[in-house]
This record gives C-alpha cells, structure tokens and sequence, in this order.
C-alpha cells in the first residue's frame, strides 16, 4: 500500500496566530507530500513497498543500499510529518497530566526544565531538523535529528518532536526560531503526547 499524505486533523487556519494558514498548506499539501511520492517511488517494486514506514524506518540498514540514504530521508519526511500534524491541536497548549507529567518532572526536574532542554536542542540543531521528546526504553530523554532522522531508526520511541526545518516557521517567524518555538507550545496536543507515552510506558 504506497504511503498518502492524511487529511489535517483541523482546518489550516486553526493554529493561528501561531502557525499561519499559508504555512499549514505549503507545509503539509506541498512538503508533505513531495515526501510521499518520493518515499514511494523509492520503495516500488521492493520488499518494503507494503511494509508501514515505521517498520522500513527500523530496519534501514536491510533495505537495497542504493535506496537507504533516500528512504531514511523522504521515508522519514513522510513519518516525522504524519506524527507533527496530530501533535498540534487549535485546543492545545498548557501542560501534560498525570502519568506523563510525573515522568517529565522525574526526568527533567521541571516542566520548565524540560521546555528549555526542548527548546534548546531544537534552536542549537545546526540547518534542518527536529527537536525530539522520546522514550529510549528506560526512560524519558531529549534528542535532536537532522534533517528528516526519525528517532525511531535508532531504537527510541518518538512522543512529541517539533520541526525545525526553516519551511515550517519562516513566513511568520523569519529567522526567528527560538520565538517559533516558544509560541509552538500554545499548540502542542498533550492528550495526544499522553497517549503515546502510555503505549511505551506500560
């Protein structure tokens, strides 16, 4: 089944102020979908062309070697998207709750601490890439990408990541990413993130 773009979970113009219509339709009907059609006219005709691109993201390094520097990157583009856009919410913001909030104090010391480590590894991600929160199996850590890397070829389990890619904030933000990402958090899903977490955490 060749991979598709899904449909936004809310209208483009649901995250503003924070992120703008015109970046909603050029990020996931033009981006996004250069990813997919890239992805797929990669894996056609390969064993991994049915596979779920979570499965083709952990086992790279089994794919045709011609293929595994494009999979990882437009694969991962098609992965990391899909996640982003149900991270966001026109209702999100605040703080997480209950099982999650424990673990993000525990790890982090702080709910403050861990939006400043969040922050941080996204600002310092050198060009293009993602600021991630996953968990590696022990616990909850704080990782950064490049370019369209999921954390999930490497073992880890994603649970909230934001886009650093200049695509994502340039039209409002500029060359501003620190204030992107600090507006960001007014979106963030947290029942979503929540969600994820319970799955890895048991």
């Amino acid at each position: 089944m060749a991979y598709e773009v899904p449909p936004l979970p809310y209208d483009y113009n649901a995250l503003e102020p924070t992120i703008d219509d015109q970046t909603m339709h050029l990020h996931h009907d033009k981006h996004h979908q250069a990813y997919v059609n890239a992805a797929n006219g990669l894996l056609e005709g390969t064993e991994w062309a049915d596979k779920p691109v979570e499965e083709v993201l952990q086992n790279l390094d089994s794919l045709p070697s011609d293929k595994q520097t494009g999979v990882r990157n437009q694969a991962g583009g098609h992965y990391n998207h899909s996640l982003f856009w149900e991270w966001m919410s026109p209702d999100g913001g605040g703080e997480p709750e209950g099982a999650l909030a424990d673990a993000i104090n525990s790890a982090f010391g702080s709910f403050d601490e861990f939006k400043a480590q969040f922050k941080d590894a996204g600002v310092k991600r050198f060009g293009s890439g993602w600021s991630w929160l996953v968990h590696d199996g022990s616990g909850l850590t704080i990782v950064s990408t490049a370019n369209q890397d999921n954390p999930i070829s490497d073992g880890k389990t994603p649970l909230l990541g934001v886009d650093v890619w200049e695509h994502a904030y340039y039209l409002t933000y500029q060359n501003r990413r620190p204030d992107y990402i600090d507006a960001w958090w007014n979106v963030v899903n947290w029942p979503k993130v929540a969600e994820g977490f319970s799955k890895v955490s048991g």
